[in-house]
């Protein structure tokens, strides 16, 4: 079965953007003294993936054109046509990606919100959690997080530090 695995940058203080919906505080800085040996390849990981969930602030900042070669869905509660790859759904998001979770194919990527990837904790049904602690305090913004999901417990399988970056992979038990 194909997995979900989620994949975020997130500021140490939770947030996924700044209350604007802003992201170029996404960076490490030049000092690689600290780095693993391990190195984080984003590539390699979208070579493994071909359906992108998303939500609906992510596809109005234009965030779907990264993923061209990609089915994206777009969890909307906007009527809007489908076209080229992007597919917007306003019903219920979860069950649509259970389906495609269930058909022959790569594995599936929830790219944002924090409102989206919410949903799909309270389903439970992350399998892989890739978050990459970006080395600032924002102090407001967008939370990757929300409360009324139930407790997960998660494995740590990997972590890597990339300049000032370090990147968590954890698998849902």
């Amino acid at each position: 079965m194909r997995r979900i695995i989620m994949n975020l940058a997130m500021s140490l203080d939770g947030f996924i953007a700044n209350e604007d919906g802003s992201f170029e505080w996404i960076k490490g800085y030049e000092d690689d003294t600290l780095n693993t040996d391990n190195q984080y390849n984003y590539e390699t990981l979208l070579e493994d993936i071909d359906i992108v969930v998303m939500g609906n602030r992510c596809y109005e900042q234009d965030m779907h054109l990264e993923f061209k070669a990609k089915t994206i869905y777009v969890a909307t509660h906007s009527t809007i046509t489908d076209y080229d790859n992007i597919k917007f759904c306003g019903e219920d998001i979860i069950e649509v990606i259970k389906e495609e979770q269930l058909k022959p194919g790569k594995d599936i990527m929830l790219f944002g919100g924090g409102q989206l990837i919410n949903t799909f904790l309270k389903a439970d049904c992350i399998d892989e959690y890739i978050i990459g602690l970006i080395p600032v305090i924002l102090g407001a913004g967008r939370p990757l997080f929300y409360s009324g999901h139930p407790p997960i417990e998660l494995k740590l399988e990997e972590y890597i530090v990339d300049n000032g970056i370090i990147i968590l992979r954890y698998m849902n038990r």
